[in-house]
């Protein structure tokens, strides 16, 4: 009776030993995966990060090289797509 119950306490501290590891391994697991997740996330916001920083600089490139009419046609034409009355404008539509 008493080897019994000693074989069975022995089994159920095994069995709880088991079940933590398993715990455990689940756990990291799942952080290895979010920690994944983020480090993707961060990627795509530096990214984000760099195109502005790229085309802030561009802006104040263009801000301090002309005056500001000229500015004012040149974004006219480049960000709105506008063109003088007697101007025509060809648009490259190959792609390439």
């Amino acid at each position: 009776m008493k080897r019994k119950k000693h074989f069975l306490s022995g089994l159920m501290l095994r069995a709880a030993a088991v079940c933590v590891g398993v715990y455990l391994i689940v756990g990291i697991v799942v952080n290895q995966v979010s920690i994944s997740s983020k480090q993707q996330a961060l990627d795509s916001v530096q990214q984000q990060l760099e195109t502005q920083q790229a085309e802030n600089e561009e802006l104040e490139r263009v801000l301090t090289s002309g005056s500001e009419e000229e500015i004012v046609e040149r974004v006219a034409r480049d960000r709105l797509g506008y063109a003088r009355p007697d101007e025509r404008v060809f648009v490259d539509v190959s792609g390439s």
